[in-house]
């Protein structure tokens, strides 16, 4: 592409769609430690629009049930709702918004097998990271979620998500012969730890995976790696190991610092509104709570069946003298 820098990109792509484009909004997680969200599957969706220079709206949501499907990423657009990394791609690529154009066939093909490989080997590794390992979980990830969850969802929807990242791992990797789970992690972080490898030798010493321009392989890596290498993790087994990759940190630094430098304040402020409005919300629930309790109490101490009642006495014979008072 002759073009460079986001913005001959993005008038680049959007030039090439006609006009009357209907309006698309994204949900998702919201952003922190840096990213514009701490969401790996978000993440992707989110760089391969600015890669694209797709118009989205983004609306970051405080919970999944605030989608229609229940699940996030969730694209909206002229009444159809689309979910799940891959269908919202394929989606942006029906509308001219197609951030692999530049590639040719064979790229193409090598693109749909790197991609398999990191949902196969790399993105187990993450989920077990932030989900399912008891440090990271109740330190980080329980906490972040938890915060930005309405109570008394809160209490419930981070554990939810946890279950199902257990789930979702033990579905692609607790098969025969591994059957407990420590053996299960052993093979998930050796798996990642593979493939960490081989995308870096990949990658080398050039920005992108196929020449001057990020392409959906670059958004798939980008989303599975940032929050790693970003998030304050107690446990760093699998964050260590790519951090001596040098290379793929620099790749993870240059897409932050070339598509998403703008959002770093607006990111912050409006991921404290989000926490102040639901700290609001938990206030005046508490507060409705209480009252509700006391009028109870009230209820309950005036109402005639709950005066003291005298226990009824046993006679010597093992009858019962009732002495109940009416």
């Amino acid at each position: 592409m002759c073009l460079t820098g986001i913005s001959g990109q993005m008038w680049a792509n959007r030039s090439r769609v006609p006009s009357g484009t209907p309006m698309m909004e994204l949900r998702c997680w919201g952003g922190d430690w840096g990213l514009p969200s701490v969401h790996p599957e978000c993440l992707v969706v989110l760089a391969y629009a600015r890669f694209a220079g797709a118009p989205l709206k983004v609306t970051p949501i405080d919970y999944t049930w605030a989608s229609p499907k229940g699940t996030v990423p969730l694209l909206t657009s002229a009444g159809e709702d689309i979910s799940q990394p891959a269908n919202i791609l394929n989606f942006l690529r029906k509308q001219k918004y197609n951030a692999d154009y530049v590639l040719s066939a064979k790229e193409g093909s090598d693109t749909l097998a790197y991609i398999a490989l990191l949902e196969e080997k790399l993105l187990p590794a993450v989920l077990h990271t932030f989900w399912v390992d008891t440090d990271n979980y109740c330190s980080v990830t329980r906490p972040w979620y938890a915060s930005r969850t309405p109570f008394p969802l809160n209490y419930y929807l981070p554990g939810r998500m946890s279950r199902d990242a257990l789930n979702r791992i033990l579905v692609t990797k607790g098969q025969p012969p591994l059957y407990c789970l420590t053996e299960v992690e052993a093979q998930l972080y050796k798996d990642a730890k593979e493939c960490l490898n081989l995308i870096s030798n990949r990658l080398g010493t050039a920005q992108y995976f196929f020449g001057s321009t990020p392409t959906s392989l670059d958004a798939f890596v980008f989303g599975f790696l940032a929050p790693l290498y970003k998030a304050h993790l107690p446990k760093v087994n699998l964050q260590q190991h790519l951090k001596q990759l040098s290379n793929l940190c620099h790749f993870c630094d240059h897409i932050l610092s070339t598509y998403f430098v703008s959002d770093d304040a607006g990111t912050s402020a409006a991921g404290q509104e989000a926490i102040d409005a639901n700290l609001q919300k938990l206030t005046q629930l508490v507060n409705k709570e209480s009252n509700l309790i006391e009028k109870m109490d009230d209820n309950l101490r005036r109402s005639p069946q709950n005066r003291p009642q005298k226990l009824s006495t046993l006679k010597p014979g093992g009858g019962a003298e009732n002495t109940l008072s009416h």
